[in-house]
């Protein structure tokens, strides 16, 4: 899962993309990169790390133009390293920068007719670097000196023919503009809006709504799926419908766990989704335990907390903040090696004993996907003393793994897969164990917008809407996230220079 943000405004962009990245955080914490057009040039900083880290003032007095693009990066597949940072850059044609929130199922296929079709280079095991050669390859056969918002479009057209997946884009045009666009199934999320200024308008695309919130732009919609805007340097939107059979799919799991509460994602407020996911929850615990002993819920920081008071208000008992937070470890499930992971979990979470010693607890995480998490988090509740503990998932079970751009394990690593519930809550040594109806999870979004009319739910369906996904994809995926791969994935980063440009962190491109 990255986070993608694209501005055409009246000044200089480059302390709004670093404002609207920070406020991209949580979608990647592996890399961050911005790149800004001036004058036809383009002026690209980009490195591992966290926004804060990657950038400071003397990169932010060469990010100058009006126009620019940016990006956080967390690793799918267990790859990362300084070469696969974005933006992606070609110069020909006319000079582009690309950055890419998603997963291409199709990717070695693609970069394969890339090479001997189109003649290009792919450098490095990215999907977002086949989608900049494609769109650069499609913009080329055109052999347009000036190109139109027409000719933009017909190479998004072009690309939604060659490539399937889930993705969400913004590129940068140098001397034209920001094109961006979505995948036909509209799988991962993106959001444009606009701001109104002495000196004219001002455009704005983000993979969240809470990005153009902070920046003072209006919320105008959702790109469609399958279809492009572009915004030119003079700050004119065109928008076109660039698939043949266009039909939303957006993933639920953004709702459950990505995105920020205080987003709106295809006209859903997440916080409002998370609510009633916790109103539901609770109501299942009602129809299967109406005479629970449950004394007090307490929520596993931080996505599960709007569930979780939802759930404790409809079940009537006491909320209670029991885990506290360090909020400078990283995310757990994405973490190469299980020992690397148990230990975080102590390092992330503290208990408050006071909360936990002789009650009966209902721990409520949004999610469960390895289980490792879960069961040190129901040891940790033992330990401070609780009674019971009974753990209740807002999310139905995980148990195939996503192909469109969230780096979930492999099917053998997930603990839902083949494993009942009972021989769950037995292996992460719960009392009881209760997961989210998949229905009610549908429902607790579509409330929101009933026009969306079905979501992406293939982690807990195995059904996977592009079609093109069967057992020998799997196995491949399945080969490249295991905790084997990723750790000598992890070494390969760090012998680093077997890969051209590792070290091109800041440069300016012509």
């Amino acid at each position: 899962m990255c986070g993608i943000v694209g501005i055409v405004g009246k000044s200089n962009v480059n302390t709004q993309l670093y404002d609207a990245l920070t406020m991209l955080q949580h979608r990647g914490q592996d890399a961050a990169g911005i790149v800004t057009c001036h004058e036809g040039r383009l002026a690209q900083v980009k490195a591992n790390g966290l926004v804060r880290d990657v950038f400071r003032t003397s990169h932010m007095l060469r990010l100058i133009g009006n126009m620019g693009i940016g990006h956080v990066r967390y690793p799918t597949a267990g790859s990362s390293g300084p070469a696969l940072a974005q933006p992606f850059y070609v110069n020909s044609p006319y000079g582009i920068a690309l950055a890419h929130n998603g997963n291409l199922t199709n990717a070695a296929e693609v970069s394969e007719h890339v090479f001997r079709a189109d003649l290009r280079h792919i450098n490095t095991d990215s999907d977002s670097e086949v989608l900049i050669n494609v769109l650069a390859h499609e913009l080329h056969r055109l052999n347009k000196l000036t190109p139109t918002a027409d000719d933009f479009f017909s190479a998004v057209e072009a690309l939604h023919d060659r490539v399937k997946g889930g993705y969400a884009v913004v590129a940068l045009i140098a001397n034209y503009g920001v094109v961006a666009f979505r995948d036909p199934h509209g799988i991962r999320p993106l959001v444009y809006g606009k701001r109104t200024t002495e000196k004219g308008d001002e455009y704005m695309v983000a993979s969240e709504s809470v990005a153009l919130d902070t920046l003072g732009f209006t919320l105008l919609g959702d790109v469609a799926p399958g279809e492009a805007i572009y915004i030119n340097m003079h700050g004119q939107l065109h928008r076109r419908q660039c698939a043949k059979a266009p039909s939303l799919r957006p993933c639920i799991f953004e709702h459950v766990y990505f995105a920020r509460p205080d987003s709106i994602m295809d006209g859903v407020s997440v916080y409002k989704a998370r609510l009633r996911q916790g109103e539901k929850l609770a109501d299942k615990i009602l129809r299967e335990n109406p005479d629970h002993d449950i004394d007090v819920v307490v929520p596993i920081p931080d996505s599960s907390r709007v569930a979780g008071q939802a759930l404790a208000q409809t079940l009537g008992v006491k909320f209670r903040e029991g885990l506290v937070k360090n909020r400078y470890i990283g995310r757990t499930f994405i973490m190469p090696g299980q020992q690397q992971r148990r230990k975080s979990v102590r390092q992330k979470l503290n208990t408050i004993e006071l909360e936990f010693k002789g009650k009966n607890v209902l721990l409520v995480d949004d999610s469960i996907v390895r289980g490792t998490t879960c069961q040190q988090i129901i040891q940790m509740a033992r330990e401070a003393g609780a009674n019971k503990v009974y753990f209740a998932s807002a999310a139905p079970a995980v148990a195939f793994p996503n192909v469109y751009g969230i780096d979930m394990p492999s099917a053998r690593e997930l603990i839902a897969h083949g494993r009942s519930t009972e021989e769950i809550c037995q292996e992460i040594g719960a009392d009881w164990l209760v997961y989210q109806e998949l229905e009610d999870l549908i429902a607790a979004s579509s409330e929101g917008n009933p026009e969306v009319a079905e979501f992406d739910c293939s982690v807990f369906t195995g059904e996977y809407v592009t079609g093109d996904v069967d057992d020998a994809y799997l196995a491949r995926l399945e080969a490249a996230r295991n905790d084997a791969a990723k750790a000598g994935d992890v070494k390969n980063a760090m012998d680093g220079d077997s890969v051209i440009g590792l070290h091109n962190d800041m440069h300016e491109l012509g």
